[in-house]
């Protein structure tokens, strides 16, 4: 024992950066750079000998003068360790950052998945790894190396206050970069116009994925990495590092939900619950301990808010359709103009089909007795699967809106317009619809178009003669004869979306006996 502290006396007193110490070495250059390597080992070894000396002495020898010395050595020696984990930090600031980290923890791991891969191989591995990963990677194994050390010398809290102050400050920065606003408050976001909040939701979507899968996922390796020998101190670490800038991130959505709802504010709420959704077995992984269990609660608090405000929003669609009152007659019988609005917003809403499904599974209708059983046609949509609540739902507005048509077509005092009226807006929901759908073998659509052309000219035919002369005299135009219906036909189930044209009476007569593309010119959704 005494030459151990004899040994380790000689190194830890040429590193004393103490205010007494006489050693300028310390001064110029630092334990852990590139051509101390060797020594930096050995004064690592130095310090856990020092650590068995004190526990022998204390137990064999209290009194001795060696015991006092050691501790003295032990002292002078963790002052050390503490500058070189702390110039390690800041000046790797660059190499440690999340983004570097996670991609150098993915360089070893793939490294040295295969042992048996022979030396080329291996070269060709290590040739791949960036010099950024390269130095990263030291640069985690030498903080690993001061940590264990230090901790099992009982200085482990002096080793994680330098390394939680450091490293906290990045993430507040990272975070800060990515405009993740930490002091914005639901009062503040309540008060905003939807125009600036949207920018900001648009902000913290973008934010809110390099946050998880960069920032957080990054930080969780580095503390995984440096604080492996300890793994309280590696939750703690990283509770403390990163769980006030998860919980600002993650209580942005929610505020935002809280907010009034309106249906222009749908498809921004859908976006925040998709994200979070989305991100969420990688919420759950990285958090998954129990000192940051609040920051996973508070994603789960935002999907839930955020579905709550989509249920909400679409009550408040549902009655804003009710309540339309506009009772002029839209000329010539043409697309009311909320068919158009409530059908692209339904077209949009199809597009978060898959959330929107988990959001309203437990939310059924309130008068879900009060459809008619015709309405769906068949319990089972056209893949074969039963009918999901999405599908529901969206067939209940529709419904809602088309009785709303049905009484608009009431304003019409000439019947015959006010069922073309119909027939216009109708067509507007079934065609769109099915203009998109495809048959890619070409005999079997040919069958398919013709068998419909079959029941519905001749009906059309027929509606045609009897109304056509007095569509005429009282508006002087007609858009579709009966042989136009065919070119509509030809453009279904090739799935390329089809003309937009609508039956209503904008064009004039005279156009239906000229050539067939100017049936074709109608206005765009």
């Amino acid at each position: 024992m005494d030459e151990k502290i004899e040994i380790a006396q000689a190194l830890i007193s040429k590193w004393d950066v103490s205010p007494n110490s006489s050693s300028l070495y310390c001064t110029i250059t630092n334990l852990f750079a590139a051509d101390n390597r060797y020594e930096a080992k050995q004064y690592l070894n130095s310090v856990q000998d020092l650590q068995a000396a004190m526990q022998y002495y204390i137990s064999h020898e209290p009194t001795s003068e060696n015991l006092v010395l050691a501790q003295g050595l032990m002292q002078i020696a963790i002052k050390r360790l503490e500058r070189e984990f702390y110039i390690i930090l800041k000046s790797n600031r660059q190499h440690l950052d999340p983004e570097s980290v996670s991609r150098a923890s993915r360089s070893s791991v793939s490294e040295f998945e295969d042992e048996s891969e022979d030396e080329e191989q291996s070269r060709a591995g290590e040739d791949s790894i960036s010099e950024v990963e390269r130095v990263s990677m030291s640069a985690m194994e030498d903080l690993k190396a001061i940590s264990e050390c230090m901790i099992s010398a009982g200085y482990g809290k002096e080793c994680i206050k330098i390394y939680k102050n450091i490293r906290k400050s990045i993430v507040d920065e990272a975070l800060y970069h990515l405009n993740v606003d930490s002091r914005l408050s639901f009062a503040q976001i309540q008060k905003m116009d939807w125009e600036v909040l949207e920018v900001k939701i648009k902000t913290w979507l973008n934010a809110v994925k390099v946050a998880v899968q960069t920032l957080f996922y990054g930080e969780r390796i580095l503390c995984d990495q440096v604080f492996s020998s300890s793994p309280a101190m590696r939750e703690s670490c990283f509770a403390d590092i990163t769980r006030e800038g998860a919980l600002s991130l993650f209580v942005f959505p929610e505020n935002v939900a809280k907010c009034k709802k309106a249906p222009e504010r749908m498809f921004r709420t859908l976006d925040l619950y998709e994200a979070i959704a989305d991100l969420w077995p990688e919420i759950e992984s990285i958090f998954d301990l129990e000192s940051t269990s609040t920051v996973k609660q508070q994603a789960i608090n935002s999907l839930i808010k955020l579905g709550e405000a989509v249920r909400a929003i679409l009550t408040e669609f549902e009655s804003a359709i009710s309540k339309d009152h506009s009772k002029t007659a839209v000329p010539g019988g043409g697309i009311h103009p909320l068919t158009r609005y409530v059908m692209n917003y339904i077209t949009f809403l199809t597009d978060y089909s898959g959330i929107l499904a988990d959001i309203l599974a437990d939310w059924p209708l309130p008068v879900l007795s009060s459809l008619p059983e015709a309405y769906f046609g068949s319990p089972f949509s056209d893949d074969g699967t039963i009918n999901s609540a999405i599908s529901t739902r969206l067939a209940w507005l529709i419904l809602v809106m088309l009785c709303k048509l049905d009484g608009g077509a009431e304003i019409y005092k000439d019947a015959a317009l006010s069922y073309l009226f119909l027939a216009n807006n109708l067509q507007y929901v079934a065609y769109n619809k099915q203009a998109s759908w495809v048959v890619s073998d070409s005999k079997l659509r040919d069958q398919i178009k013709l068998s419909v052309a079959r029941k519905l000219v001749p009906a059309y035919r027929e509606f045609y003669e009897k109304y056509r002369q007095v569509v005429v005299r009282k508006e002087g135009i007609v858009r579709f004869a009966p042989d136009d219906l065919d070119n509509y036909l030809s453009d279904l189930l090739f799935g390329t979306g089809g003309s937009s044209t609508h039956l209503s009476s904008s064009s004039s007569l005279s156009s239906i006996s000229s050539s067939p593309s100017h049936s074709r010119g109608g206005r765009s959704h």
